[in-house]
């Protein structure tokens, strides 16, 4: 079951991975959910990428914004204050509705990632309406500047193999996650913040919402957290490989042997 892209240059140097096959000794939860989603789609073959093959301790934190903004200058504001670049993943009517908040994201350097135009479950529709979705917002993108957008989460996390082909022949690279914080749920900081560390691992693809309840409490400790144990941080394009890959069954991408 492999997916191989031939889509413009690697973003990271040759990498080896011994320490995340350590980590992923035994199947960790978010490769059972995806592999679930596949059975449950009636797929068998194509995966987005859930984490990428790598020694190096470095994770990558996402943010999926779709409801609401009033706590995101305070997220932006802690992620500036520990230096640390992300990616936001941004919903059509989001956009609309709080396009300066755009401005500040790429302001700071983050990524921006595609979300979908109205946050439907793309796996339920056709080839034509989820490209839509996708085209929608990949235009309204455009005008915010900060590169040409090349990421895309699929809303709810449901995919088919028709969602991927789509959002790959529009030039999108498919990208879930490893690690979910949670964060939408009624909990405690501390639940979130456990739960991120007890999880994390290299190359690890981390989820978080931009106006989860207690997104901001549990994030200085996360960063923190993740920075003592040797973690570095890097927004998700500079995680990922855009050519020359292949993934595997769980969801993690490797580079392929014969890349340059």
């Amino acid at each position: 079951m492999v997916v191989i892209c031939r889509r413009r240059a690697v973003v990271l140097a040759a990498i080896t991975v011994p320490l995340l096959a350590a980590a992923l000794a035994r199947p960790p939860a978010w490769a059972a959910v995806g592999q679930a989603l596949v059975a449950g789609a009636g797929m068998g073959r194509r995966l987005p990428v859930y984490a990428v093959a790598t020694a190096e301790p470095v994770v990558a934190l996402s943010f999926d914004a779709a409801w609401g903004a009033g706590r995101t200058p305070e997220i932006l504001a802690i992620l500036a204050g520990h230096d640390v670049r992300a990616t936001f993943f941004l919903v059509g009517f989001w956009i609309d509705r709080y396009p300066e908040m755009v401005q500040k994201i790429v302001a700071a350097g983050h990524d921006l990632g595609n979300h979908s135009a109205t946050h439907p479950r793309l796996d339920a529709l056709g080839r034509e309406a989820i490209a839509r979705e996708i085209g929608t917002v990949h235009r309204q993108l455009q005008r915010f500047g900060g590169g040409e957008p090349f990421l895309f989460r699929p809303p709810f996390g449901a995919f088919s193999d028709r969602v991927l082909e789509v959002a790959e022949e529009l030039g999108y690279l498919s990208i879930q996650w490893s690690v979910d914080s949670l964060d939408w749920r009624p909990t405690r900081p501390e639940r979130i913040i456990e739960r991120v560390l007890d999880q994390a691992h290299p190359g690890a693809i981390i989820l978080f919402h931009n106006d989860g309840e207690h997104t901001p409490a549990a994030l200085s400790p996360i960063i923190d957290g993740l920075r003592a144990r040797g973690y570095r941080f890097a927004p998700i394009s500079e995680l990922v490989y855009r050519d020359h890959f292949r993934i595997d069954h769980r969801g993690v991408q490797h580079r392929r042997p014969s890349a340059r």
